[in-house]
């Protein structure tokens, strides 16, 4: 998803708020400092304003924020807890060729993870940044008033049509 720099600042304001201690004897809240080091890497180093993508390995995080790859796993545990961003796997599918069990050639499909791809979730949106026009939740069509005919006792339709409806009248009076 695509962000500006106001919605990157909104998030980061969010996640320090967050790292406010929370408990007598605690330095910290549910983000400590190092989570805010990783959120910053993801926000500022690795995101793609114009596209969105933002999916880089956990060794090139740990780089950036100056952590170890254990800190960016529970980092990243720890922002989606706090409802600041997702991740999804990406995988790549490979194709092997190798011998079966008879030894004759088999083609075979592998999954691998390649890395994880993030999505940042703004806490509240401005009002500038919120799609615009009104949502049209049914779409109604407004028919032409169109003129019925009148009732022609000489055209054959209109009298098979008349002896129809008579006919269901009596059918739903005996039911």
């Amino acid at each position: 998803m695509p962000l500006d720099r106001n919605a990157k600042a909104r998030i980061k304001v969010f996640a320090r708020a967050l790292s406010h201690r929370t408990e007598k004897g605690k330095h910290y809240g549910v983000i400590t400092a190092k989570f805010l080091a990783v959120l910053d890497a993801l926000l500022w180093g690795f995101h793609n304003c114009g596209t969105g993508r933002c999916f880089p390995s956990y060794e090139a995080i740990a780089e950036r924020a100056d952590c170890t790859r254990s800190t960016v796993y529970e980092a990243i545990h720890a922002l989606e807890r706090a409802g600041i961003l997702t991740w999804v796997n990406r995988i790549a599918r490979i194709r092997e060729w190798g011998p079966d069990l008879f030894g004759r050639a088999q083609n075979r499909w592998r999954v691998i993870r390649i890395s994880n791809a993030y999505a940042f979730i703004d806490p509240k949106p401005s009002k500038s940044e919120l799609p615009t026009g009104t949502p049209i939740p049914e779409l109604t069509l407004e028919m032409p008033h169109v003129r019925r005919p009148q009732f022609d006792p000489t055209n054959p339709l209109h009298q098979a049509l008349s002896r129809l409806g008579h006919a269901l009248k009596e059918e739903r009076s005996r039911a």
